[in-house]
């Protein structure tokens, strides 16, 4: 096991140092000046000028400024913010809280809804329950997350006001407050929804034809020979079979809406990472936007890292690290 994640995380290098070279070459071919855009309408002195282009290596050639970058990378220093004169690291050490607590509530939705919907759609398969699934995560699908934002803040925090006097409305905007106060729940339900709703109808579809597949293979059919109640079979035999493409869909999802949230997080005025790198672009504030890339990437290795090592608790038959007829 050991050598199965030292190699993997081997395997992770030549992806970071694509990644990083792939930022440096959009920051060199995207146009506009960021120095320039710290004065906005006021005209910068050529001194001054000079003295943040010198600072910042922007005077060096491409391949000397990335050799700068790698350099502080390996040392945890991710740069400072053109616009904020504020190392990077700090800025998404105050914001990273507020995204992976959203995407930690829309992953629970996904599991407890998307999970369970596949389930009952494949027991229940060809019924009114199945075809209701089916068309539910067609609509969730076809429809677009920022549509899907607005509306839900059209109908809970609008008309449910306006009907209700308040009383059955929810918040939709904002986080309620600071990460390190009791959490404002209320404020977390329609962007978890919303950062939820493509990613919970994939994992139901998932899950069904995943069970299907498995309630038809040979030792099913011999384990309901031997009289095992239909619960018994799907809940002993079928899930876990079933559930190991499921954990790697949400397990790399997890991941995707750490990236991902950057709609929602512009919707609903959510204090994150993903609205941070949106405003970032908006400002050219490349610093920003490659330490919020750069750290969505090692997150995302690191869940599949963590995916591939827990198939081996869900079948007993994966072994890392052994070689086949291995006791």
């Amino acid at each position: 096991m050991l050598a199965y994640i030292g190699k993997r995380i081997l395997q992770f290098i030549p992806v970071f140092i694509g990644i990083t070279l792939i930022l440096f070459f959009f920051r060199a071919v995207i146009p506009g000046d960021p120095i320039k855009l710290l004065a906005g309408e006021k005209a910068m002195p050529d001194a001054i000028y000079e003295q943040i282009v010198k600072a910042n290596h922007l005077d060096e050639p491409l391949y000397v400024q990335y050799g700068y970058y790698m350099n502080d990378l390996l040392h945890g220093d991710l740069g400072t913010s053109y616009q904020r004169k504020t190392p990077v690291i700090d800025i998404f050490a105050e914001k990273f809280p507020y995204t992976a607590r959203l995407a930690l509530c829309a992953i629970l939705i996904e599991i407890l809804i998307g999970i369970s919907a596949g389930i009952v759609s494949a027991v229940k398969r060809y019924s009114f329950v199945d075809a209701l699934v089916t068309v539910s995560t067609s609509i969730l699908i076809s429809v677009p997350v920022f549509w899907l934002g607005m509306l839900l803040q059209m109908f809970f925090g609008v008309f449910l006001k306006d009907a209700t006097g308040g009383a059955f409305s929810l918040p939709i905007s904002g986080a309620g407050g600071p990460i390190s106060s009791y959490p404002t729940w209320m404020h977390y339900i329609l962007p978890a929804v919303a950062l939820a709703s493509v990613s919970l109808a994939y994992t139901a579809r998932v899950m069904r034809s995943q069970l299907l597949e498995v309630l038809n293979a040979d030792y099913i059919r011999t384990a309901r020979a031997k009289g095992l109640s239909r619960g018994a079979v799907i809940v002993k035999h079928a899930l876990k079979n079933a559930m190991i493409p499921v954990i790697t869909f949400i397990g790399i999802d997890f991941g995707v809406m750490m990236s991902s949230a950057i709609l929602t997080e512009t919707i609903f005025n959510w204090p994150g990472v993903g609205y941070e790198i949106f405003r970032a672009i908006g400002q050219r504030d490349w610093p920003i936007v490659m330490g919020g890339v750069i750290l969505v990437v090692i997150l995302i290795m690191l869940i599949n890292l963590i995916i591939d090592v827990s198939y081996a608790l869900f079948d007993p038959r994966i072994r890392y690290g052994k070689k086949a007829g291995d006791e």
